[in-house]
């Protein structure tokens, strides 16, 4: 099977294309950007109903999706500046509605601080928090170094082909093969735990499987996403410089996974009250991936910050 085009356009951001993806009419313009390892492909059970409701637009940063590889180290900050790029050279409006899942609700963070004027809102959907990353204690590092093992191993066996190999076997659902691949490939240094840096490709809709399998067999995905890891504790100091003086009266709201425990949600609350506006919500039937488990909590938390 050929390569599948993208759904939307490649827009030059200055040394590399970037994928963007919109539909439907309105003003704020909704933007999604994913979780650490997703790609516009995340928002697939959410963008739909947002176009029905406003301009909404899913993009790839540099290396995922359909995007060109681009400049490292690839932390927050910069990507925010690409995002802002991307927006402005593809003719899509501000103000800004900004949607953020996980790393993504980083991003989101710094473009608004950068771009405050222009910014209507944020939804930050199970947000990762920068004070756990700016330092990070025993048990950080050792998601931090696995993480970059891991992409260290992919990009590898995207190079000598096995990356295909193991996209073919979960596309057909055999993901007990798929991880006895992997395991070989690894020479068992790689567990169940670090499939949870990737975006869990059997709660995708069915037709958009094969082309997230596309993505995972190219090397410059794993490099993007490890150098995205390398650079955790950059990004997250870029946060807390950005968040510092918090965003007044900006209408935010942060949604926790369900049963997220007493520790997070502390930092949930604390996040909300950045703003003057700002509110809590969690989540009544979702693990980490909320646009998969749960998209009507990410659609009405959208609608509630429309309103406003």
């Amino acid at each position: 099977m050929g390569a599948i085009a993208p759904p939307g356009q490649l827009i030059d951001v200055g040394g590399c294309r970037l994928h963007i993806h919109c539909s439907g009419e309105g003003s704020p313009s909704i933007v999604l950007d994913a979780a650490l390892g997703g790609s516009s492909l995340s928002w697939s059970m959410v963008q739909p109903t947002l176009a029905t409701l406003s301009r909404v637009c899913s993009y790839d940063r540099a290396g995922f999706g359909w995007s060109d590889a681009g400049p490292k180290p690839r932390s927050a900050g910069r990507i925010a500046d690409e995002l802002r790029t991307l927006l402005d050279r593809a003719r899509v409006p501000p103000p800004y509605l900004l949607v953020g899942h996980s790393f993504g609700g980083l991003v989101a963070l710094i473009f608004a601080s950068k771009f405050r004027s222009e910014t209507a809102g944020m939804v930050l959907v199970d947000p990762a928090h920068a004070e756990d990353w700016v330092k990070p204690a025993p048990k950080e590092q050792v998601l931090i170094d696995r993480g970059v093992r891991l992409c260290r191993y992919g990009a590898v066996t995207a190079r000598v082909g096995l990356a295909r190999a193991v996209a073919a076997l979960v596309g057909l659902g055999q993901l007990t093969l798929a991880r006895g691949l992997v395991k070989v490939v690894s020479r068992g240094r790689l567990s169940r735990q670090d499939e949870a840096i990737l975006a869990p490709a059997w709660k995708l809709p069915p037709e958009v499987r094969p082309m997230l399998a596309q993505f995972w067999t190219r090397p410059q995905f794993f490099e993007a996403l490890g150098s995205q890891i390398e650079s955790i504790c950059v990004s997250a100091a870029e946060v807390l410089d950005a968040t510092a003086q918090g965003f007044g009266d900006l209408p935010l709201v942060t949604i926790s996974s369900t049963n997220p425990g007493d520790y997070r949600l502390r930092q949930q609350d604390k996040l909300a009250a950045l703003s003057t506006r700002g509110r809590h919500i969690m989540a009544s039937n979702s693990g980490h991936w909320i646009p998969l488990d749960q998209p009507e909590a990410v659609i009405e938390a959208v609608k509630e910050v429309l309103g406003r």
